[in-house]
C-alpha cells in the first residue's frame, strides 16, 4: 500500500509533525495504519459519536477525551506515536472549520473531546 496520509489534509500533517515528536516521513505511515484499523469501525462510529463534518471520502467525529490513547493501545503506539496522530486529526478539524467558517465552533468542542477522521 502506497504512504499517503489520507485522509488527513496534508497541511495539517505537515503542521503536526513539526510541532510531534514523529518525523514527517513517519505521520503519514501512522495515519494510513490508523485508518485501516478506524475504516472497519466506521458504522459504529456513526451510530455512537456526533458527526461533525461528512462528505463522499470521509467523515469526521467528536469522540471522548481519551480516546487516541485507547486507540494507540490498540494498534501497539507509544505515546508520542498516537499522540502525533491526534493531533494531525485536531489540524485537520481546524483546518476544516476554517473552510467552513466554523473555526471557533470546533476549537470550542476540542476543548472537551478529541476528534478522529474517517475515511
Amino acid at each position: 500500500m502506497a504512504v499517503s496520509g489520507d485522509p488527513i489534509d496534508g497541511d495539517a500533517l505537515v503542521l503536526a509533525a513539526a510541532k510531534a515528536s514523529v518525523s514527517g516521513e513517519r505521520l503519514p505511515e501512522l495515519v494510513d495504519r490508523a485508518q485501516e484499523h478506524l475504516a472497519d469501525r466506521r458504522s459504529e462510529y456513526g451510530r455512537r459519536y456526533e458527526c461533525a463534518h461528512e462528505t463522499d471520502d470521509r467523515v469526521v467525529f467528536f469522540v471522548e477525551e481519551g480516546h487516541w490513547a485507547e486507540l494507540g493501545e490498540e494498534l501497539d503506539l507509544d505515546r508520542r506515536e498516537w499522540t502525533a496522530l491526534r493531533r494531525a486529526h485536531e489540524e485537520h478539524l481546524k483546518r476544516l472549520g476554517s473552510d467552513l467558517d466554523r473555526r471557533e465552533e470546533f476549537e470550542s468542542a476540542l476543548e472537551l473531546r478529541e476528534v478522529v477522521v474517517v475515511s
